[in-house]
């Protein structure tokens, strides 16, 4: 029997493993002559792009849901080494360390937040990296009546201003709103927010166009910022910036930028600023064999000048061909090549709304209520698995194809 074995279970990662089984049962090849086993260091498909928000219920999937009835294998598991002379993966299971073979490789460990030797940051700070890290946040802030009244209960001071770092500093607001209230505060008490970033701007790579709306946004919403600095340390009491200011704030939330997994260092390959290992238009490794990576690891060209962002948007389509394109090498099939030709991104903006921007120099398209209606649709259907368990179903949602955009509402 042969192995395809896809390392994690993010987006780019399970719609590798789906991609790969809908290709086989497409063949007519069982799980007797082709296995396709998924790795991940839990049992569920988390919707990274969601942990900023409030509520956090229905933002995991069980892996099993979607894997068991196509006939996947789940095995749980840390990644811990990659071998590919010998075409083995070590992991480190809850009971022993082993290896696991394959004929096939599908690396989508995804990506990391940024974490700095800072003084305070790994023992003070939150962040919305991962749900865990999002749901702690989010009972930090629940708890915050609790503490002794001072004007740094109810300040949050976000560091980073990237779409991860916007997102969470809008939501934040009506977090600090919804507790105050909860308490009884809100005669006596008044969320503050702080975003800071070391750009020009906030928000700076967005665009100009999306940049004014943002900062219409944040007006509106008494979001403070600040820009052109740097934190410098970060303790229980707050945080000092590089200007030697000091933010009182009981919360202090890191968004500082994304980095591909560490194991792509054992890629014997270029990588680029981020880390990531250069991808062909079948997703394949350049200059490996039997390699292929998905998602925020792998950097691929999706049309003539353009390279894959760190996003779902773009994880979702590689992972689909590269579970399909896997297949296809392993068993002597054409493969299909991954192009996308449009790219949008739409940024929460909490209670103000959202942004909507089309292209990659960020045309702002709609904004408010219209906007914020197409991010709830992104956020809870659109980049969600089939969740009926029914095998059909959720091998269709596989098929290597590049959704169209998603819908744009009426502002009206």
């Amino acid at each position: 029997m042969k192995r395809i074995l896809v390392l994690g279970g993010g987006f780019a990662g399970l719609w590798s493993a789906v991609g790969a089984a809908r290709k086989l049962d497409e063949l007519g090849v069982g799980p007797d002559e082709v296995e396709v086993a998924l790795v991940n260091r839990d049992a569920w498909h988390c919707i990274r792009v969601r942990n900023y928000e409030a509520d956090l219920r229905d933002a995991r999937v069980p892996l099993d849901d979607v894997l068991g009835p196509i006939g996947v294998a789940r095995i749980e598991a840390e990644v811990t080494g990659l071998d590919f002379a010998h075409r083995q993966v070590a992991v480190q299971s809850a009971s022993a360390p082993r290896t696991l073979d394959y004929d096939r490789l599908v690396f989508a460990l995804g990506s990391r937040l940024v974490r700095p030797a800072l003084p305070g940051l790994a023992e003070v700070a939150f962040d919305v990296d991962t749900w865990a890290g999002g749901q702690r946040l989010n009972d930090h802030i629940a708890a915050l009546p609790s503490r002794p009244r001072s004007a740094a209960r109810y300040t949050a001071l976000v560091v980073g201003s990237g779409l991860t770092g916007i997102e969470a500093a809008t939501e934040i607001d009506a977090k600090l709103r919804a507790a105050i209230a909860a308490a009884g505060d809100a005669a006596s008490a008044r969320p503050c927010v702080i975003l800071a970033d070391h750009g020009e701007h906030i928000g700076s790579n967005l665009g100009a166009s999306a940049v004014a709306v943002i900062g219409e946004a944040l007006n509106e919403l008494g979001i403070q910022t600040r820009t052109g600095v740097a934190v410098a340390a970060i303790d229980a009491e707050g945080a000092t910036l590089s200007t030697g200011e000091k933010i009182p704030a009981a919360t202090v939330v890191w968004c500082g930028g994304m980095r591909a997994h560490p194991l792509t260092a054992q890629f014997a390959v270029a990588h680029d600023r981020f880390g990531r290992i250069p991808v062909d238009e079948y997703l394949k490794v350049k200059g490996m064999e039997g390699a292929f990576a998905a998602g925020d690891v792998a950097a691929a060209l999706l049309d003539d000048s353009h390279a894959s962002v760190m996003s779902c948007q773009h994880g979702r389509p590689m992972g689909r061909f590269a579970g399909h394109n896997a297949v296809c090498d392993l068993l002597g099939e054409p493969m299909l090549p991954l192009r996308i030709d449009w790219y949008t991104t739409i940024l929460d903006l909490g209670a103000w709304g959202a942004v909507y921007t089309e292209g990659w120099d960020r045309h702002v398209v709609t904004t408010g209520a219209a906007a914020k209606k197409t991010k709830r649709l992104i956020n809870r259907e659109r980049i969600y698995p089939p969740r009926s368990r029914d095998a059909r179903e959720i091998l269709a949602a596989a098929a290597p194809i590049v959704q169209a955009p998603p819908p744009r509402f009426a502002t009206a």
